[in-house]
């Protein structure tokens, strides 16, 4: 007689949409990012709008020059909830030289396995670009994004000290450091 184990049922990812972000798109961050609880890990505070217009224009720029960039995410309705993606690191500490994969989300859209469902086809990209490996730098105390390494795949694999400045509050923090060989 064999024994029938019961294994747990696959999770269903939503469907996602990656779009190279267009200037409108900065609009959409700044109003979904416009929430204390969304950037709790970015600062604390909601962004200047200016901001947004400077982030999306660079990934554009990093889409066009390397393949690859934070990606508008767009949910099953082709709705933007966020981004995600991979750009170089582009701070003086931290993992410099490597091509750091994040995500930012809406709070509306948290929970619904959206950040996983983009990440792993970000990761797929980033395969198919022949990028060897990724990092990606969590805040300490933001489990959902460490959650989120951790489906993944990805290994800690330093810590860091983050300087003072102001995307901390002028203060020092403590940030996760987790890699994944492509």
């Amino acid at each position: 007689m064999t024994e029938q184990i019961d294994t747990p049922p696959a999770v269903r990812l939503p469907a996602v949409g990656l779009r190279v972000p267009t200037h409108e798109d900065a609009f959409a961050w700044h109003r979904l990012f416009d929430d204390p609880e969304v950037m709790e890990f970015h600062g604390g505070a909601s962004a200047e709008l200016s901001l947004y217009e400077e982030l999306t224009a660079r990934q554009r720029r990093h889409d066009a020059e390397l393949g690859f960039c934070f990606w508008t995410l767009l949910d099953e309705a082709g709705e933007p909830i966020g981004f995600t993606g991979a750009q170089p690191w582009n701070r003086p500490w931290g993992p410099a030289g490597e091509i750091e994969i994040g995500w930012r989300l809406a709070r509306a859209a948290w929970g619904k396995g959206y950040a996983t469902a983009a990440a792993r086809a970000t990761v797929e990209r980033l395969r198919a670009a022949g990028v060897p490996s990724v990092v990606a730098m969590v805040a300490a105390g933001n489990e959902r994004s460490v959650a989120v390494t951790r489906r993944l795949g990805m290994e800690l694999a330093e810590t860091f000290t983050t300087p003072p400045g102001p995307g901390n509050d002028g203060e020092r923090r403590v940030a996760y450091c987790f890699r994944l060989v492509l």
